[in-house]
């Protein structure tokens, strides 16, 4: 397999432009990764990467698009340094994708910013919401039709400790190995699935397939173990980005680490044949999506 891997130098979240070769590596799947790309903590800030500032009761801590401050722990100090500390970083990750990506700021729709100070090793999770298993991202609620999830990580690990990933194989081989596996699209269980709101809406097809895929390959032992893949070590002081709902990738290992995830609708890349719901449509010879809805 080839690397799915692109380094990129580069050390000033204001300096960094657009490359073509980047939006090409990038709209392929890979991941484009900046080892020399650190996000700076303040002294004080540094003094909020302890699992204490987590509630336990929650995975991450995260901040929403209208600056309310979810899954924190700890006094209303400890909560303003937080929401500044996560603020700052989403202002980063977005003005480092306008500048990659220029077509993109037009039409992206920011989500909330999280902070991941939890030990991933230590994590006791069902299959399902295993992350350490190799996956494309899916939402099982949240029917998206076919928009994009782009992501911006950042890892602040204060003792060195690198973020271990798994990544796997390009995401059409994935759709070649998994789609056939694909329990059938039943329209009438997706219209149950909204009325007993187990989904936030209709769920399309595409949605369907692409969670198909997310189970058909964390619950896969065999392809978990000897799928084409490659361990990767962001190292701390390291910033990477993908499309996590194409880029196949598991999280092995690591501690304190700040992401900002971006929405695209689908058919806004720079090469509109690298749609993932341009993909699988090819591939199913129909419509995924009704454009009704």
């Amino acid at each position: 397999m080839n690397t799915q891997i692109l380094q990129i130098i580069g050390s000033n979240w204001h300096t960094i432009s657009a490359r073509p070769e980047w939006v090409t590596a990038l709209e392929s799947g890979k991941v484009l990764y900046f080892p020399q790309l650190a996000f700076a903590l303040t002294p004080q800030e540094k003094q909020l990467l302890r699992p204490e500032v987590r509630d336990p009761r929650s995975r991450n801590i995260s901040l929403n698009v209208d600056g309310t401050l979810k899954g924190a722990a700890g006094d209303e100090a400890t909560r303003l340094q937080l929401v500044a500390m996560v603020q700052r970083f989403r202002a980063e990750a977005v003005g480092l994708i306008s500048r990659l990506f220029p077509a993109y700021a037009e039409v992206m729709r920011i989500a909330p910013t999280s902070f991941r100070p939890m030990q991933v090793e230590t994590r006791s999770q069902s299959w399902r919401a295993d992350d350490r298993r190799m996956h494309v991202d899916a939402f099982p609620s949240r029917p998206n039709y076919g928009e994009r999830i782009l992501r911006v990580f950042t890892n602040v690990n204060p003792d060195g400790a690198p973020r271990v990933w798994r990544v796997g194989e390009p995401f059409e081989d994935v759709a070649r190995r998994f789609l056939p596996r694909a329990k059938p699209y039943v329209a009438w269980q997706a219209r149950a699935l909204k009325t007993l709101h187990v989904t936030k809406s209709f769920r399309s097809e595409y949605d369907h397939l692409m969670l198909q895929l997310h189970d058909g390959m964390k619950s896969d032992s065999e392809y978990q173990q000897h799928a084409p893949q490659e361990t990767v070590e962001f190292a701390a002081g390291s910033s990477w980005v993908c499309f996590s709902d194409q880029a196949v990738h598991s999280v092995m290992a690591g501690q304190y680490m700040l992401e900002q995830t971006l929405f695209l609708p689908p058919g806004s890349e720079y090469d509109k044949a690298a749609s993932l719901l341009a993909i699988l449509t090819g591939m199913k010879g129909h419509a995924l999506v009704d454009a009704r809805r």
